[in-house]
């Protein structure tokens, strides 16, 4: 495991333990491949720093597997829907065969702020974060804990205003 990563921080529970089916998954694996391609999502032992998902209805969304490594020959066994979150008692619903993302209560924040919003990449890239000022890209006051409820809270304060953030 990474350094750093404890894990989930949130509760899940699987409504239906199948693997998500949806027209748009393909898609989406392709652009897994291209954020591990382009370091967008760099690798650590038995995962990648990042997730990506999209919007699937008004209230659902596929989102990649938490410890997953986005890269090539992905199945459809490493993605999850989600299909509701209680962010008062920190519980995610789901189909699929693992655990989602641990940032998947901010994916369903920001699907639920934005309903305009169709798809959530969430990479890592240190050459962005050290020119967010340079390119203009809005950045959140301050770092806050992944999976948390408090990262939610920060990136809901700036996400009305724009379509990418760091």
């Amino acid at each position: 495991m990474n350094e750093g990563y404890e894990g989930i921080k949130f509760n899940v529970t699987f409504l239906k333990e199948t693997a998500p089916s949806h027209s748009q998954l393909d898609e989406l694996k392709k652009w897994c491949t291209v954020f591990h391609e382009k370091g967008l999502a760099p690798p650590y032992p038995g995962g990648s720093y990042g997730n990506l998902s999209f919007r699937t209805n008004r209230s659902s969304f596929i989102i990649t597997g938490t410890c997953m490594g986005l890269k090539e020959n992905l199945h459809d066994d490493c993605f999850v829907e989600v299909t509701d979150v209680d962010f008062e008692y920190k519980n995610i619903f789901v189909y699929g065969l693992r655990n989602p993302s641990s940032e998947s209560m901010l994916h369903a924040a920001i699907y639920k702020f934005r309903p305009d919003v169709n798809a959530i990449f969430h990479g890592h890239c240190e050459v962005l974060l050290h020119n967010a000022i340079t390119l203009g890209v809005p950045e959140t006051a301050e770092e806050k804990p992944y999976g948390t409820i408090e990262l939610v809270d920060s990136v809901l304060e700036i996400a009305g205003s724009t379509d990418f953030l760091i």
